[in-house]
């Protein structure tokens, strides 16, 4: 389990509504943590640094 309670966590500045988003943290391990923001204790998902560049450079995300 990653301990997260460490991370510097931001929002998107192409974000709608500031408060109905997701949170994004850069960690010290490379990896990406990602979390609602409605739930910011709540539990988050956790993705390697290449998981996370292949889902930033994917069709999807390009929508």
């Amino acid at each position: 389990m990653t301990d997260l309670s460490g991370a510097r966590w931001f929002k998107s500045s192409k974000s709608p509504n500031a408060y109905t988003c997701v949170e994004i943290a850069h960690l010290s391990t490379g990896a990406v943590g990602v979390r609602d923001s409605k739930n910011p204790t709540g539990p988050a998902l956790v993705f390697s640094a290449r998981q996370w560049d292949s889902f930033l450079t994917s069709e999807v995300w390009k929508g």
